[in-house]
């Protein structure tokens, strides 16, 4: 009489299938458990960029909205003062030795909001400031060493920037 083993070949089947199915799991997600998800990466969901680590000033949406011939352009942003005292914002645009320098104070625990019906833009002149491009910005407050971020640059081709071309 011989003996046979009931399920050995059915076991190595669903074991087979099993590794398959896992394999086929993996080679179709393995590239998505390790890529940086896109919705995890922190971005300005505006024309402007915010400006991290700039000292105790919050800069927000900051852009310039620029003539076309690029030769003066009008700082737009939103400077957040969270603190009990009235801060100065220190700014510097373009590349040396072609650098514009400005400085905009804040009060405190205030908002000033340049190119809003309440607070003009910043007018800045002297160095080429072309729409489509970006423009070295360096954004200090405090005693904080300050930021250097990629300032974009806009026409008024926009309805609601026209009033905001100098």
């Amino acid at each position: 009489m011989s003996s046979y083993v009931l399920g050995g070949s059915v076991n190595s089947r669903l074991i087979a299938s099993i590794a398959i199915g896992a394999a086929v799991l993996l080679g179709t997600t393995g590239c998505s458990m390790l890529a940086t998800q896109a919705t995890a990466i922190p971005y300005s969901p505006a024309e402007g960029v915010n400006v991290p680590d700039s000292g105790p000033l919050e800069v927000r949406n900051a852009f310039i909205v620029a003539n076309e011939d690029g030769s003066a352009g009008n700082l737009v942003a939103a400077i957040v003062n969270p603190t009990d005292e009235a801060q100065t914002l220190r700014l510097e645009f373009g590349e040396s030795p072609d650098t514009i320098t400005a400085s905009v104070r804040v009060p405190a625990n205030s908002v000033v909001s340049l190119g809003s019906e309440e607070d003009d833009p910043l007018l800045l002149e002297g160095v080429e400031m072309l729409p489509g491009t970006d423009i070295p910005g360096f954004f200090e407050s405090g005693d904080a060493t300050g930021a250097l971020v990629a300032v974009p640059i806009l026409d008024g081709a926009l309805p609601y920037l026209e009033s905001l071309v100098p």
